[in-house]
């Protein structure tokens, strides 16, 4: 915590790093709304040079859950807040949790207004950025969906201009097969694309696995987990980033890097990339799953490594067109992965999303 000398906000979004970049416009939203006071976002720790770039938030009110689950804010000191903003769920675990506090006003999906009116409505089938923005307006604050791009930061990358394979996930449905990543590695090193590997906490031996199996040098392979600053460098500077639905594609389209996305068993309408052609989802139409489950999803297990290679490839290929690194030998310096590209369906594949509706 900071200043007490303002009035504070606190919003509550205690959840991951996807999570905080989705609500980003929000976020923006309601520090526009309340210029004068202290935002304050109740969030991991782990979050605090992420919620830092993103210009919206003052402090941080470090969090502990397990899971996705909402955690105390018993530890706050001082006044109660102003106004107090729940961007965490529609349940009343996490209202109650805000109005613990005794906040001067609260907005919840959960609460009623101001006036006893009803709260704005919840709807499930309705993407994650579009949905706190409409609950924002609903209480009479603007919020653009589209305001979500990050500043690149500063640092430089040691990788500039190559391709970024990210594959690791929080939860095993999330985690497209290892061998098909090895695949896609492989084809792009034999035709001369440098790759890059990279991984969180936990995923060295995931990494190793991959990159032994492609034939990748070990220098290409970044483990352990890279600080936020860094790890946003070598997103930012790019030619593609290729992961599953995880936070760090999130940060690819925030840093206004091409991106190709592999879905399942969320579909991208939901929590996909804005539309914009620099941007490639790959899903198979089918009823959605459980993002949490401890097996991969069936949706995502059916893309198949040549639907991946041949989307970064376009996305290789209109970069050089437009000056960027070139398509064979992607190893020199280049600059942001900036850009735009015509995606198009692979035929007999997965649905390809260059504007995702």
């Amino acid at each position: 915590m900071t200043s007490r000398r303002r009035p504070r906000v606190l919003v509550l979004r205690a959840l991951g790093l996807g999570d905080l970049l989705a609500g980003v416009p929000a976020l923006r939203g309601v520090r526009r709304a309340f210029p004068g006071h202290e935002i304050v976002l109740a969030a991991p720790a782990s979050l605090y040079d992420a919620a830092r770039a993103t210009g919206a938030v003052d402090s941080l009110l470090p969090t502990r859950a397990s899971g996705r689950a909402v955690p105390s804010l018993r530890h706050w000191t001082g006044d109660p807040p102003e106004v107090a903003v729940d961007l965490h769920g529609n349940g009343p675990e996490s209202r109650d949790a805000l109005a613990e506090l005794r906040p001067g006003r609260l907005l919840a999906f959960a609460a009623p207004g101001e006036r006893g009116e009803p709260p704005p409505e919840w709807r499930a089938d309705e993407h994650e950025r579009d949905r706190w923005c409409r609950f924002l307006r609903a209480y009479g604050i603007p919020a653009d969906p589209a305001d979500l791009r990050l500043a690149p930061p500063l640092r430089p990358s040691a990788a500039a201009g190559a391709v970024v394979v990210h594959p690791g996930a929080d939860s095993a449905a999330r985690r497209w097969p290892a061998d098909r990543y090895a695949e896609v590695v492989a084809g792009l090193v034999a035709t001369g694309v440098r790759t890059v590997l990279t991984g969180g906490p936990g995923e060295d031996g995931l990494l190793a696995g991959i990159a032994d199996s492609a034939g990748l040098d070990r220098c290409d392979v970044r483990c352990g987990g890279l600080p936020f600053e860094e790890f946003s460098a070598l997103i930012a500077r790019a030619a593609v980033f290729v992961s599953g639905d995880t936070g760090p594609a999130h940060l690819a389209v925030a840093l206004g890097t091409s991106s190709v996305t592999l879905f399942g068993p969320v579909p991208p309408r939901l929590w996909g990339p804005p539309p914009d052609e620099r941007h490639v989802a790959l899903w198979h139409p089918g009823p959605p799953g459980d993002p949490h489950a401890t097996v991969p999803d069936p949706l995502l297990s059916r893309i198949r490594a040549a639907e991946v290679h041949a989307a970064v490839s376009r996305l290789l290929d209109h970069r050089a067109g437009q000056g960027g690194t070139p398509r064979h030998g992607a190893s020199g310096g280049g600059t942001s992965g900036g850009g735009t590209s015509h995606t198009r369906t692979v035929p007999g594949a997965a649905e390809v999303l260059g504007h995702v509706r």
